[in-house]
């Protein structure tokens, strides 16, 4: 159901929300009885039409032609339009024809006409009869020449419903603005959401996701507005496609299951499948094989039922798709070309393309050079082909010609393929679309990787990786354009760590292999590392073991013991004790603070606590975004003493109580600057809009404090909580992406909040949240907590942090002599509960 909404089918590879909740209007219950007049019968199936209940609305369309064809043969017509208009709803194209064919009973006004013809023009334009579609519509429009009818706004939308079905994307595009600007003209809030509906699909089609992003909202919108429950549950759908596009597959799962449960209520079963296939996609691409074939399955049995061939020529290139996931690719070459033969016949120009782009990864797993290369040109040269269906083939092509030992060729494809995903990133221009987006890219980086690594370069293999890190980051910064090209950029990893003044740790976490380079201002050099798969499950069971209540060490805890001998100890000759370690992580990485690895210990007691230490004893650890960014990176040009400082904020809501020790600590932390070079709002003054009007940028110390809460669904939506500045709802929250659009220069900036760091992590970007919006807006060091920071120890650890900085130490060693004298301190402050979430973050 392409037409009035909907996403139709085909997309390719990849498929990836945005926090946001839909709540649907409770209208209420629609009578079970016909009224006896034709206006209310008619009032009563036109309401049924509206909410969504399409099947129900063309059942009793058809009663009321039935009575009154007769009696009342104009309102019968009424009847005939609207029950044609639900089938074509529901995807019965011919059924609809054949309803709006009936000799003699559509004689009614010039509008009813134009009504009839767009009907039948979408009807046609679905059934790929184009020029009886394009004769249709110029019928319709003529007629809307002549006067400008109600019914006249539905012309340029069927138009872009054609222009689709024809792969005229761009044209559909303009088509259905113009369809939006007669309904806001004209005040249409029907046609209004509908337009906005098929703008997003249109969009989707045109690999332009995040455009599809608003215009899906805005839909949805519209629709709750209207109570249009059919219109919710497409734009939810159109939406789930748009953040799978984007790689968010978490959003787009949660909303594929909403839609097809709301088609599933709404016994929309053509959309049931749709949006079952839909999270089928989903399911494949993060490997839930199981789950897959299991919505997959439910999808056919309802393609099947209805005997929909499109459906099942759809699902059939989804199984297909499963078939090459798992490497089988006689079973995907079946598949395949039923699906193709399905294709042909019904002349879907996207759905043959996406069969063929998977037929091509079954040649390149049979290792059939000759019609790999075939497909693959098809696949790049068809307009229908979306960006990720070509990088998706690209890459098959890659790891084909390095498994038959075809290096240069294989080094062709890959970077091919990155071009390729690279000038669909171009296209993104929204932060909240650019952060998943990388996500799209990690099969190619992965397995380029490990290429570049199995060839011996090494040094390309780093570059390679470095290049999929904070490119958001960096272009918020302006050290990268928005294009950047995939060849090898000219950096130096030595000199960058001499720049550093550090060794630095750059970590890949890989689906068959992760690596380690360790960097000196000397040399370089790799070490191999487990899969992912063995390293995620550590990190995760120490993460929750440093939340307890038991000290690590004293439990001897051997998660960070394996952690530390994973990933610190093969680089640990390359260690300076002088020189601080720069931490590159990646991927579940981001959410380990490595100061709490356990070392061997050198002591002669016979106790584990006695042979064994915090990693932090022995150097100074803080976390970077990417070699590239610490290369570019220029000093800061703020003064050296001012400080902004807010926080001991009256309590905005009982979920964020008073502080009991944040008046302790905003003493603490000014104690450490004269008057004159300290701003200090407390109380009532501690605001959003005091920080956002306090022109930040002069400040070379900003600290905050205060509660914080950081969103995993949409990170930027994080925030700091501070004292209500009006009467608005969230006057309390200074959110990321505000703090984002005010540039600043700081040295450092202090987030003494729970969860500043944020807990998302993203593909390239690592932790998202207050802290990296901070080092967007500008600052060099920022100082985040990665879990529930105490309100006891706190105080106490930012007053010895300050007191460092006023000794001249870095930001880096003052911080962690402040942990140290926590961790020293023979009571529970020991542990590192209360001494490690906060994690220092630099760009240098």
């Amino acid at each position: 159901m392409v037409w009035p909404g909907g996403i139709g089918h085909g997309f390719w590879g990849e498929r990836p929300h945005f926090a946001w909740v839909v709540v649907l209007l409770f209208l209420l219950p629609l009578k079970d009885s016909i009224p006896e007049n034709a206006p209310r019968a008619y009032e009563y199936a036109q309401q049924l039409f509206l909410h969504g209940h399409l099947e129900k609305s063309q059942r009793e369309s058809e009663h009321g032609f039935r009575r009154f064809k007769d009696s009342n043969p104009d309102w019968a017509a009424k009847f005939q339009l609207l029950e044609a208009e639900a089938m074509v709803w529901r995807g019965m194209y011919e059924e609809a024809l054949q309803a709006l064919s009936v000799q003699g009973l559509i004689a009614g006004s010039p509008e009813e006409n134009v009504r009839k013809l767009v009907l039948e023009g979408v009807a046609f334009a679905r059934l790929h009869q184009f020029s009886t579609a394009t004769q249709k519509l110029t019928e319709a429009e003529s007629l809307c020449m002549v006067s400008i009818y109600g019914a006249c706004g539905g012309v340029p939308r069927a138009r872009g419903a054609l222009a689709m079905e024809q792969g005229q994307f761009v044209e559909a595009h303009e088509f259905y603005l113009e369809s939006l600007q007669f309904a806001r003209k004209h005040r249409d809030r029907w046609l209004e959401a509908t337009a906005l509906l098929n703008l997003g699909f249109a969009s989707l089609q045109d690999d332009h996701y995040d455009e599809a992003v608003g215009w899906s909202i805005s839909a949805s919108q519209v629709a709750l507005e209207l109570g249009g429950e059919d219109l919710e549950q497409n734009a939810l759908g159109n939406l789930g496609w748009a953040y799978s596009g984007l790689g968010d597959g978490d959003r787009a799962l949660e909303l594929f299951l909403e839609a097809e449960k709301r088609a599933k209520n709404l016994g929309d079963v053509r959309d049931d499948i749709k949006w079952l296939t839909d999270a089928g996609y989903v399911y494949t691409n993060a490997g839930k094989i199981k789950a897959a074939n299991e919505v997959y399955d439910q999808a056919l049995q309802l393609a099947r039922h209805i005997n929909s061939k499109e459906d099942i020529s759809n699902i059939l290139t989804d199984l297909a798709l499963v078939a090459v996931a798992t490497g089988d690719a006689g079973k995907a070459d079946t598949y395949t070309s039923q699906a193709i033969t399905m294709a042909q016949k019904t002349g879907s120009r996207p759905d043959l393309m996406d069969a063929k782009a998977i037929q091509m990864q079954a040649a390149a797993l049979r290792g059939d050079v000759s019609r790999a290369k075939q497909l693959l040109l098809e696949v790049e040269a068809a307009p229908e082909s979306q960006m990720s269906m070509k990088w998706s083939s690209e890459l098959a092509m890659a790891r084909m010609c390095e498994s038959q030992g075809q290096a240069a060729a294989a080094q062709s494809e890959y970077t091919t393929a990155l071009a390729t995903f690279e000038t669909a990133r171009a296209e993104l221009t929204h932060i909240d679309s650019q952060l998943p987006f990388v996500a799209n890219a990690t099969r190619i980086y992965d397995d380029y990787i490990h290429f570049l690594v199995g060839q011996g370069k090494v040094s390309d293999a780093l570059i390679a990786a470095d290049q999929s890190r904070a490119r958001t980051l960096a272009q918020g910064l302006g050290d990268i354009a928005s294009q950047q090209s995939v060849k090898p950029v000219s950096l130096s990893p030595q000199a960058v760590a001499r720049k550093a003044g550090a060794t630095l740790l750059f970590y890949w976490l890989g689906e068959k292999q992760s690596y380690l380079w360790a960097i000196t201002p000397e040399k370089t050099a790799l070490f191999p590392l487990p899969p992912q798969s063995q390293i995620t499950p550590l990190v995760e069971r120490y993460r929750k073991a440093l939340l307890g209540a038991e000290d690590p060490i004293d439990a001897g805890n051997a998660d960070g013991r394996a952690l530390y001998a994973m990933l610190a100890a093969p680089a640990a000759k390359m260690i300076r004790s002088n020189m601080p370690v720069m931490i590159l992580a990646d991927g579940p990485l981001s959410e380990l603070n490595f100061e709490t690895l356990i070392a061997p210990g050198s002591g002669s007691g016979s106790t584990p606590a006695a042979q064994m230490h915090y990693w932090i004893e022995d150097a100074t650890l803080i976390a970077a975004p990417s070699l590239a960014m610490l290369a570019s990176a220029k000093p800061p040009r703020t003064a050296q003493g001012n400080l902004l400082l807010l926080g001991d904020a009256v309590s905005p809501d009982p979920n964020y109580p008073q502080l009991p020790l944040a008046a302790l600590e905003m003493k603490q932390v000014q104690k450490h600057f004269a008057v004159n070079d300290r701003v200090v709002f407390a109380q009532a003054q501690a605001t959003p809009a005091t920080y956002l009007h306090s022109d930040p940028r002069h400040y070379a110390y900003i600290h905050f404090v205060s509660h914080g809460v950081a969103s995993r669904t949409d990170p930027l939506d994080s925030a700091i909580i501070l004292s209500r500045g009006s009467t608005a709802e969230d006057s309390f929250k200074l959110y990321a992406r505000e703090i984002m659009q005010h540039p600043i220069d700081a040295r450092l900036v202090t987030i003494s909040a729970c969860y500043g760091s944020g807990t998302r992590a993203y593909a390239g970007e690592g932790l998202v949240g207050l802290s990296w919006a901070f080092l967007h807006a500008g600052a060099h060091n920022a100082i985040g907590a990665l879990w529930e920071a105490s309100d006891e120890s706190t105080p106490r650890l930012m007053d010895t942090l300050y007191q460092g900085l006023e000794e001249g130490q870095t930001p880096g060693a003052a911080l962690r002599q402040a942990k140290l004298a926590l961790l020293h301190s023979h009571n529970n402050f020991r542990k590192p509960f209360y001494w490690a979430p906060f994690q220092m973050y630099t760009r240098l």
